[in-house]
Parts: C-alpha cells; sequence; structure tokens
C-alpha cells in the first residue's frame, strides 16, 4: 500500500527456536502481530512485521543430536517442512524473516559485540549457577520449584518442569548491572515501554530488586554451535544475547549498504514488540540495556501476551498439550483461526482453548452473525433490484442509526488497536454486525418488497446494509482476510481499488458504495461444519 503519512510501523514476534513444530501458541503470537500490522498498514502507514527462528544454543545442539543429525541440517529441515509453511497456514503477511545462521545476521552480531567490548561493557569473569537448557538462561533461586515424581528431590525449573543443571564457566559477561538506574529512569519516562500494565509492574519490580552481570559467552570446550566471540574463538556467543540482535540485524543494521542504512533509521525503534510473558524479562530488561550500551535506543514497546492454556496448562510439545494449527485451519479455514484467536482472549492475559467454544463461536459469530448477513444482503439486492445497488433516498433515524453505529466501531477500534487492545477493537466492530443484522428484522425489506409504493424505502434499506457491510470490509480485513477479500469482490468494490489499500479512515466514511454497482457472486464465507 502506498505510504502517504510517512509514518512507519514496524512490528516484531520472538524468533522462535527450531527444536520443534509450531503450535497454536506460537501462531496465537504470529496472528497478533500479523493483526497490527495490517492494520497499521491500512492507516496509511509503512508497515513492516519481522518474524523468523532461532537456530543456535544448546537446545538445539542436543535436539539435533537425538535426531540424529547436524544442528544446521536440523534447522533447515523444520524451517523449511514446519516454520515457513506455519506463515502460509495461518496467512501471515510478514515482510522478513531471519534465521539467526543467516551471515547477515552473524556478522552484524560480532560488529555490535565488537563495540560493547571496544567501550567497556563486556569483561571475562568467573560465574557459577543453575542453567535451564529450555531456557537457555541461567537461574535464580526463585525462579525454581521443586521437583515432583521422576524430579523429586532436585530443583526443575518454574516454566520447563525440568531439573537444571549446574554449571562452573570462565566466560565474557556483560555489565548489565551497570544499567539498572538507567532502565528505571527509562520506565518512566516511558509509561508504555512495557505493556500491560501487569507486565510493566513486574518488570519494574524485577529490575528494582538489583541486575546482575549477565554471561554472554560459552566456552567451545562446552559445546560449539553459536556465533563466535569476535576477539576470543574459544567462546560463542550466549544465544539470547545473539537472538535478541534480530530485531535490528533484519532491518539493515551493521550494514554498509545505502539501501539496508536507510532502512534501519526508518523503522529502529520498533513501534511494538510482542512477545509471550515467559520472555519479557529478556526483551524488557536485557535488550534495552544492550541498546543503551551501544547508543541505540530501545523499542517503543514491548507487549507481553500471556499463555495460551490447555487442560489449565501453558501449551507444551513436551507436555503433549501442544495442538497444531493445521488440526484447526483444516477444518474452520485460516480465517476462523485468526479471528477466534483474537476475539476469545483479552490480548495480554492468559486465555483457555477449547475445541467446544471455537465451534460455537465459529458458528454463532462467523457464519451466522457475518457469513449469514452477508449473504442475505446480497440475495437481496439480487433478488430486489437485480443485483445492482440501489440509490439510497432521504435517511430515516433508524438509517441514520447505522450510520452512526459504524463511525463509531471505526473509531473504536482504531482507538484499541492504538492501545493493542485487539479484543476490544473486534467488539467494537461486531457492533455493526449486531446493528446491521438488527436493522434488517426491524426493516423488514421483504415485506416493504410486497408494495411497489414502498420501493425507494426499500433500497435506501439495501443501500445502507451494502454500504455496512464495505464498513465491514475494511474494518475486518486484518483480521479475516480471505473472507472480506471474497465479500469486497461481490459488492464489486475492486473500482475503488484493492481492498488492501482502503484506508481505516475511509472505512468511517459513509456513502463509499456506489449506487449502480452490479453485485457479484457471493461463496458462503464460513460453511456450515458437521459436527461428529
Amino acid at each position: 500500500m502506498p505510504n502517504n503519512s510517512g509514518v512507519s510501523f514496524y512490528s516484531t514476534t520472538p524468533i522462535f527456536y527450531v527444536n520443534d513444530a509450531p503450535h497454536i501458541g506460537h501462531a496465537y503470537t504470529e496472528v497478533a502481530t500479523d493483526v497490527l500490522t495490517r492494520w497499521h498498514r491500512q492507516r496509511g502507514e509503512n508497515a513492516f512485521m519481522l518474524t523468523g527462528t532461532d537456530e543456535h544454543g544448546e537446545k538445539i545442539l542436543r535436539t539435533a543430536a537425538a535426531n540424529d543429525t547436524s544442528p544446521k541440517e536440523w534447522a533447515d529441515k523444520l524451517v523449511a517442512e514446519a516454520w515457513l509453511p506455519l506463515l502460509d497456514t495461518i496467512d501471515i503477511d510478514n515482510q522478513d524473516f531471519i534465521r539467526t545462521t543467516e551471515p547477515r545476521h552473524e556478522v552484524n552480531v560480532q560488529k555490535f559485540l565488537q563495540r560493547l567490548y571496544d567501550t567497556g561493557f563486556i569483561y571475562r569473569g568467573e560465574y557459577e549457577g543453575n542453567y535451564c537448557v529450555g531456557c537457555e538462561e541461567y537461574k535464580t533461586e526463585n525462579d525454581l520449584l521443586p521437583g515432583e515424581g521422576q524430579f523429586e528431590g532436585q530443583d526443575v525449573c518454574a516454566i520447563h518442569s525440568k531439573p537444571v543443571e549446574k554449571l562452573a564457566e570462565t566466560n565474557y559477561f556483560f555489565k548489565l548491572s551497570e544499567f539498572q538506574q538507567k532502565l528505571l529512569d527509562f520506565y518512566e519516562a516511558n509509561p508504555k515501554f512495557v505493556q500491560p500494565e501487569s507486565a510493566r509492574n513486574e518488570v519494574i519490580s524485577f529490575v528494582r530488586r538489583g541486575l546482575d552481570d549477565l554471561s554472554i559467552s560459552r566456552s567451545k570446550e562446552k559445546f560449539d554451535w553459536g556465533i563466535d566471540i569476535p576477539w576470543d574463538d574459544s567462546h560463542i556467543t550466549y544465544v539470547w544475547f545473539d537472538a535478541l540482535l534480530n530485531y535490528i540485524t533484519a532491518i539493515g543494521y551493521g550494514s554498509d549498504e545505502p539501501e539496508l542504512k536507510a532502512r534501519f533509521e526508518q523503522l529502529w525503534p520498533a513501534s511494538v514488540q510482542v512477545v509471550g510473558k515467559d520472555i519479557l524479562r529478556f526483551h524488557a530488561v536485557i535488550w534495552p540495556a544492550m541498546l543503551m550500551a551501544a547508543d541505540l535506543p530501545p523499542a517503543k514497546r514491548v507487549f507481553g501476551h500471556g499463555w495460551l492454556l490447555v487442560g489449565g496448562e501453558k501449551m507444551s510439545k513436551s507436555k503433549l498439550t501442544g495442538i497444531a494449527p493445521s488440526q484447526i485451519t483444516d477444518t474452520f479455514g485460516s480465517d476462523a483461526f485468526r479471528y477466534y484467536f483474537m476475539k476469545a482472549i483479552a490480548f495480554g492475559q492468559d486465555g483457555s482453548f477449547s475445541w467446544e467454544d471455537l465451534s460455537a463461536r465459529y458458528q454463532a459469530e462467523l457464519a451466522n452473525g457475518f457469513g449469514n448477513l452477508a449473504s442475505r444482503a446480497l440475495a437481496m439486492v439480487n433478488k430486489y433490484f437485480e443485483g445492482v445497488v440501489p440509490a439510497a433516498g432521504a435517511l430515516t433515524e433508524i438509517d441514520q442509526q447505522v450510520v452512526a453505529v459504524a463511525a463509531k466501531a471505526v473509531a473504536d477500534a482504531d482507538a484499541a488497536i492504538e492501545e493493542i487492545a485487539i479484543q476490544d477493537a473486534l467488539n467494537a466492530i461486531w457492533t455493526l454486525v449486531d446493528e446491521l443484522n438488527n436493522y434488517i428484522t426491524v426493516t423488514e425489506p421483504w415485506v416493504l418488497a410486497k408494495d411497489e409504493a414502498n420501493r425507494e424505502r426499500l433500497a435506501t434499506v439495501m443501500y445502507v446494509i451494502t454500504e455496512g457491510l464495505r464498513v465491514l470490509s475494511i474494518l475486518l480485513a486484518p483480521v479475516i482476510p480471505k473472507a472480506t477479500a471474497k465479500l469486497w469482490s461481490a459488492l464489486a468494490l475492486d473500482s475503488l481499488g484493492a481492498l488492501s489499500n482502503q484506508t481505516i479512515a475511509s472505512a468511517g466514511v459513509w456513502g463509499g458504495i456506489k449506487s449502480g454497482s452490479k453485485l457479484g457472486a457471493l461463496e458462503p464465507l464460513f460453511p456450515r461444519i458437521e459436527q461428529e
């Protein structure tokens, strides 16, 4: 979409470990970031979404060894067969996909490290601690729980419920402790940097307790799957210090190419970095400190969303609660997947997934609420006006009510997206779905059609309904792009340009659909699914 605003919107997902195939928890993060980015693009902004894979670290090395292959071969296989296909499965419109094994990343990670070493923010020291391979993180005593079952008598990671390993190493350290006050000052000056509020409070509380320097290397005597420390090739870079830098290496940090340098200057700092709450500290504490050390600004926002729960537990392959996105999309389609997870769960809070709730919402909200509204409206225009959008007469009070609800839905949804409240945005949009369904019930076009004297009134009613569908097509396009594209085409609105080129602001201007337009055929947007 042409960018006329001069505003850039840069969004990122975490880059995901390639130790296994993605589940719906990963897809949830992807969809939320995609919806935000598509919405901002339809504001007329230059919107850029980055996602990708984290391919270094001990966890990947062990997984590859367990599968009798090399880490690179394992990563190549998982990216090709699982992670890139995921983006198609759930209809993600990302502008880049970064792999941490790419030269553009590895070279510029080393440049960043060298800069911090040269300016005195990295030193050599001894470290002993509890290491969780699953998290790729040293754990404090507060991060551990007493093991149960086969792990009874051992300390286990609170996230993975597996024993930690005692490590004693000579490593390189980043002077994270020097940034405690700088971070607290930054949080105070930028109250929306960490969201939601519960996440912000957790981060501030954590930093106030004091920060330890961060071990950022591992000796190659332990394992060697990572990026070499540039001044000491007997060590590799700690996987998180490597991975966090993807957000800037992907958009041109460290490059001498004019085009990439310009892209970095245009897009950084990122508008929003969407992460799961379990990796919030890396993104809201370590990452901004790293950037400060390199004289770069932190991102504008880090949003820590909640967990998807199945049977009351966090989604996990190791606990056999992981559900592949295709298990849902094969039956319900990508639009329903996207809609369900954005509408059923308040973004930022934990949310439970159930097949029963998904099926019920699909039928009530998508098939009956929105899909049936569209098919009924077009069927009536075809029946009463031979498929041609009629001209509206004078609007009555009930017509004006639809216009008002549409304008409010646009404003409220846009304001909600600004606050990264995707569920609230969809609730605002759905007020127009409900209003139009109620409008049809009250105006009874089928009764008006029985008397030629009501012809002008019938024309006005049909115009109001089809124009309402135009507004809904634009507002829902970031969430259910396939269904809205079908509706846009059936409404003969391609003359206005592609749906993706319609601005959110234009949705709020009544009268966009032109009388005299010949409507096309509309297949069911959300077909009935037979219940087993």
